[in-house]
């Protein structure tokens, strides 16, 4: 961002409770998504905003409709000057503020409003397996082996574990931390689980090694909203607006067999770019929200972030360092191991969280003097990664 551009800030989030929504397909959630974010923040007109970006509904599905920001520009009553459909996997709302920082900083827009909603999609039933399989695997180095989505990331974590002796029970710890945070949200879909222990990770269903089953994600549906806008708009929406003080992407491969380094996939070469978009290091940074699909995930984004050394990310949570109270908070939400994985609309929560907490207004999970957040997002296979850097007003 250059210091003479105009600064961008996101003035206004809002998040639907993560569920399960069997009356709603994937644009009717996109309306529950739009209804909320307008009920809770009434100042903002029709007319504030000139830019919308989302994502296809039905993304994770294989049934897209590649259209919606027509759709939902005409719901909203809107004709903006900047829009878009956006599909970068779970990167996609990373790399859609990134769209909206450009878009307001260039003059194109005061306001771009980035939605996401989505379904998760069925690996049950005739079908759903192979239709799963096919969005995530190579065509001929991959799928004819039966992969299946769990598989793929254990491939990198045994490998982790391989090189730098991670054990899978600071993998466990990694879910015991997300639990821990999850205790704190209203919303989070497993809260009322209570807490969680590394003996009830280890001791659940094995799904493929290293995972258990409470290594990995829990399937939901659901959806947010973020404004990005400028100073102007920030101001009068709030008086702790979160600012964008930089941002990096970068997209290294489509199947993770085509991965020229297993440990590059924690977003090493966004987060360089973003850090130094801000002029800050990552001992500046207060809290950290990591894309977690699997615990694996958070351990080698600490990693490929630059918080701790390679190999060093299994002992960061297995000392307690990520919980509450600890040396750099992650996941203060509950991640996606806790609050839940919302489908198309899951790189949304990392942002929602991130935001409110440089904000001050994440309630009982607030970290205090949180003055620089990092949201981490990828998607596919840790393929395509986006770093965001946001400030305390």
């Amino acid at each position: 961002m250059s210091n003479s551009s105009p600064a961008a800030y996101i003035g206004a989030v809002s998040e639907l409770r993560p569920g399960r929504y069997p009356e709603w397909d994937g644009t009717d959630m996109y309306r529950q998504v739009v209804c909320k974010f307008l009920a809770e923040h009434p100042e903002i007109r029709p007319a504030d905003i000139q830019g919308l970006l989302v994502c296809p509904a039905g993304m994770a599905t294989g049934d897209a409709d590649i259209f919606v920001h027509e759709r939902f520009g005409e719901e909203i009553g809107i004709q903006p000057r900047f829009a878009e459909t956006i599909n970068a996997g779970g990167a996609t709302y990373g790399v859609m503020v990134q769209r909206a920082v450009l878009a307001v900083e260039r003059g194109l827009a005061d306001a771009v409003l980035c939605l996401g909603a989505g379904k998760f999609p069925k690996v049950g039933g005739p079908g759903a397996a192979e239709k799963n399989a096919k969005m995530a695997s190579h065509p001929e180095f991959e799928f004819p082996y039966g992969t299946f989505i769990p598989a793929l990331y254990a491939q990198a974590a045994s490998r982790h574990c391989h090189e730098f002796g991670t054990t899978e029970a600071q993998l466990a710890a990694v879910s015991v931390n997300s639990r821990s945070w999850a205790q704190k949200h209203p919303d989070a879909l497993m809260a009322a689980k209570g807490p969680l222990t590394v003996e009830q990770v280890l001791a659940s269903k094995p799904i493929a090694t290293p995972f258990k089953l409470l290594d990995c994600s829990v399937p939901c549906e659901g959806g947010a909203a973020v404004l990005v806008c400028n100073s102007d708009m920030a101001c009068r929406l709030t008086s702790t607006p979160a600012r964008i003080l930089g941002m990096g992407e970068t997209h290294l491969h489509s199947s993770i067999s085509q991965a020229g380094d297993l440990f590059e996939l924690g977003g090493k070469s966004a987060a360089k770019s973003a850090f130094a978009m801000a002029g800050v290091s990552p001992t500046e940074v207060s809290v950290l929200e990591s894309y977690d699909s699997f615990s694996f995930n958070p351990i080698l984004s600490l990693e490929g972030l630059g918080f701790v050394k390679p190999g060093g990310g299994g002992r960061f949570f297995e000392e307690g360092r990520a919980a509450p109270g600890g040396s750099l908070p992650v996941n203060t939400y509950g991640g996606l191991l806790s609050f839940g994985h919302t489908g198309d609309s899951s790189g949304m929560s990392m942002i929602v969280e991130a935001t409110r907490q440089v904000m001050g207004v994440a309630g009982d999970r607030q970290v205090p003097n949180a003055e620089i957040a990092l949201a981490h997002t990828y998607g596919g296979m840790m393929a395509e990664h986006s770093v965001l850097l946001l400030g305390r007003g």
